[in-house]
């Protein structure tokens, strides 16, 4: 996360990063967990270290990690400088711990609007604008992008309503395809309940109605539950659906009360998105609103390319069901087995 001051002769980042992962040379676009990364053990070292010694550390590279930092002004570099670095105390050594940057860079003579970005390989990047109050500009940057020139007059950045709404539809739906393996998973174990209309509607309507009311709960923290907690309650949630399927389960209240539970726990973790971005209340209900529409769209997606691919061509032959989907819910209820242990022993 970044937050940026943008003069006609400075540029200023105040960055909040994990340096553990940064310094280890993670790749963290890929949302792996850092356990199964191949830099886990110089990952481990490097949390081990005291605060200021890590601090000592992130200073001592950064001639290297400058590179991984991109500001430009009118498309040439501008040439960055680290300043006060400081890591946070935890008082677990099992918890991540945040590192606070601050990097300031000259800029050159004109007014050439600056962009600013980071590798990819530093995951995404949540980008605020300081000093504009409720309207200033704030992103959420997929891994290698840049954000929108932000100009150097001391004007704050503004987006309309329209705009703003467009880009989170975008993030939501990013949110699904590629990122959400256990959403896409979940709506999986939905579709091979059964192909008729009537089950599908049922549940994937109480499933949207349920995680669009704790993702605005969450996100505006009036429920607040950590993801140590949903995470590995989400992963439950999918192996539930997807043994139910195997011994045949049929449609009555209780799988849709089920389902419409699960979808709560969904919600919330749609929601570590949108709070991490940490949108003013004036932004917010577009960000909202459009976030959910691109889960929706995403989850329809993984619903139409499942019937085209699978549902169409086999779905009324005798076997389906032997054949398809019952391995199908055998193969997503061991993945997120594997998950469930995964996210609470591992």
């Amino acid at each position: 996360m970044a937050d940026v001051t943008v003069s006609a002769e400075t540029v200023t980042l105040f960055l909040t990063l994990n340096a553990e992962a940064v310094l280890a040379g993670v790749d963290q676009s890929t949302g792996e967990n850092t356990d199964d990364v191949p830099q886990a053990d110089a990952y481990d070292a490097l949390r081990a270290l005291p605060a200021e010694e890590l601090a000592s550390r992130f200073r001592t590279a950064w001639p290297e990690l400058r590179n991984s930092f991109e500001v430009l002004a009118g498309g040439a570099p501008v040439s960055l400088t680290l300043g006060d670095v400081s890591v946070a105390e935890v008082p677990d050594a099992s918890l991540p711990r945040d590192t606070s940057a601050v990097i300031t860079g000259t800029l050159p003579a004109g007014d050439a609007p600056v962009t600013i970005g980071w590798a990819s390989t530093l995951g995404p990047l949540i980008l605020r604008q300081m000093g504009g109050g409720e309207d200033a500009y704030s992103d959420f940057l997929n891994p290698g992008t840049a954000s929108q020139p932000l100009p150097r007059t001391g004007e704050v950045v503004t987006e309309g309503w329209f705009p703003l709404f467009g880009r989170y539809i975008i993030v939501g739906f990013e949110h699904i395809i590629p990122k959400g393996l256990d959403h896409i998973l979940f709506v999986l174990g939905l579709f091979f309940f059964s192909l008729h209309l009537r089950p599908l509607l049922w549940q994937v309507t109480a499933f949207t109605l349920a995680h669009t009311i704790t993702l605005a709960l969450a996100s505006l923290k009036i429920v607040l539950i950590p993801a140590t907690v949903v995470e590995p309650l989400i992963a439950a949630s999918i192996v539930y659906v997807a043994v139910e399927n195997i011994f045949g389960g049929r449609l009555g209240w209780w799988r849709v009360v089920i389902v419409t539970l699960f979808g709560l726990l969904h919600g919330l973790g749609f929601a570590y998105v949108l709070g991490d971005v940490g949108l003013e209340p004036s932004r917010f209900l577009a960000g909202l609103i459009g976030f959910n529409i691109g889960v929706e769209i995403g989850q329809l997606t993984v619903l139409a390319v499942a019937f085209l691919t699978v549902g169409y061509w086999f779905g009324q032959k005798p076997w389906y069901r032997k054949a398809i989907a019952i391995p199908a819910s055998a193969a997503i209820a061991l993945i997120a087995a594997y998950w469930v242990v995964e996210r609470t022993l591992l």
